[in-house]
């Protein structure tokens, strides 16, 4: 049973971040106010969810995240992307 659960969360996971990814196009070729806040506060909604459901799958042990990065790997990229 626990297999299936945590084949399903699997699952549920990456449809989930393959809709954010998706609502980050949308929103960016979206003109319209209305549906772009729309869209916004859709992509919103499910980022919480995402993020609830991995919180779960980390608890339950079904995710393992890496490392965390050293402080050397976080000053790299903050210089990368802001030159």
């Amino acid at each position: 049973m626990e297999m299936q659960e945590k084949v399903m969360v699997a699952d549920a996971l990456a449809g989930m971040n393959a809709s954010l990814k998706s609502y980050a196009d949308f929103i960016s070729q979206t003109e319209h106010p209305e549906l772009r806040q729309t869209l916004i506060q859709i992509r919103n909604s499910d980022e919480a969810s995402q993020f609830e459901l991995f919180h779960l799958a980390k608890a339950k042990g079904y995710y393992v995240p890496a490392a965390n990065a050293t402080q050397e790997e976080i000053q790299n990229v903050k210089s990368t992307f802001s030159r």
